[in-house]
């Protein structure tokens, strides 16, 4: 069976090959350098793409690139598209598509939307998602472009306010073993805070915040004035420390921590797809649909990423 990464050998594609292929899986790199993909790809070809899609029976958009297509011919054949895309906008996008699409497959959406669901099945009252991520990872040019791309950028709260990413400081308290300290975190809007909100009828709301103040206030301070864009760091100073939790309206948590952003979507991406492949959905279809976070805790474990709460 083979498993075509797009960006395979990017920041998180190349992790998400080296695992698959633990996993006894044939996963091809695809990409534009001969060098280094098993399958040399331009993206922007349609036509090319679909070529290549003969033997595959599932596909990982591991690549920044947000072409509804690459998800429509791949429904239309009938082969799972899995993305690891944020912004709600393509996301939305892609739950219209007519066959196996499956979203939320990395770390935020992904870890964030199986802790929350999780949590609300338990509990069903508003969620806070908490997403700190380390400033100072050398992240894809993908990542660090839509981080970026928010600033100024509005979207809607669950009670309908119109919020603009990066505002609205809330602290929260994390716990010791991510190596976070408490802190602010700022609105921001990842898809699957809109998702959980419909599905489970309460309010979910996503925080995102940096593993220093500095960086943080610095984009909280870029946003008012996103013209300034062009003169933030590709990297800040900082660790590759990340750490998610859900924590619920009681006051309870569910958290996972580890080092690394770019391997962790790439540990749920790849449990994303031995699932998607053992179920095989036929229409659009999020993470927590076909997976549950205790799925994952000896994945997570193996990959020294800790579970808690």
């Amino acid at each position: 069976m083979n498993v075509l990464v797009l960006g395979g050998y990017g920041a998180v594609g190349g992790h998400a090959v080296r695992l698959l292929r633990a996993d006894g899986l044939s996963a091809l790199a695809a990409g534009r350098d001969p060098a280094r993909a098993d399958v040399v790809l331009d993206l922007s070809d349609v036509d090319s793409f679909a070529a290549a899609l003969d033997g595959v029976a599932a596909v990982v958009n591991c690549a920044g690139t947000e072409d509804i297509r690459l998800a429509e011919v791949c429904a239309g054949r009938g082969i799972p598209f899995l993305d690891i895309s944020a912004t709600s906008e393509y996301v939305h996008s892609l739950e219209s598509v007519t066959g196996p699409v499956v979203l939320g497959v990395g770390l935020a959406p992904g870890l964030t939307t199986l802790l929350a669901a999780d949590a609300l099945s338990s509990h069903r009252s508003p969620v806070d998602i908490v997403i700190g991520l380390g400033s100072g990872e050398h992240h894809g040019a993908a990542a660090t472009a839509w981080t970026y791309g928010l600033l100024g950028k509005h979207f809607l709260d669950p009670d309908g306010t119109p919020i603009r990413n990066f505002t609205r400081p809330q602290r929260f308290d994390v716990p010791r073993e991510s190596g976070y300290k408490p802190a602010a975190a700022l609105r921001a809007d990842f898809a699957d805070q809109h998702r959980l909100t419909r599905e489970f009828g309460v309010p979910v709301r996503s925080y995102l915040r940096l593993d220093t103040r500095l960086a943080t206030l610095g984009l909280g301070m870029l946003t008012r004035v996103p013209a300034l864009q062009s003169l933030a760091p590709k990297r800040m100073p900082g660790s590759d420390k990340w750490v998610v939790l859900a924590r619920s309206s009681n006051e309870s948590s569910l958290w996972a921590a580890g080092r690394g952003q770019s391997l962790a979507t790439a540990v749920v991406a790849a449990a994303a797809v031995r699932a998607a492949v053992l179920r095989q959905p036929t229409a659009p279809t999020w993470i927590h649909e076909i997976l549950r976070i205790e799925d994952l805790r000896d994945t997570l474990r193996d990959n020294e990423i800790t579970l808690g709460g």
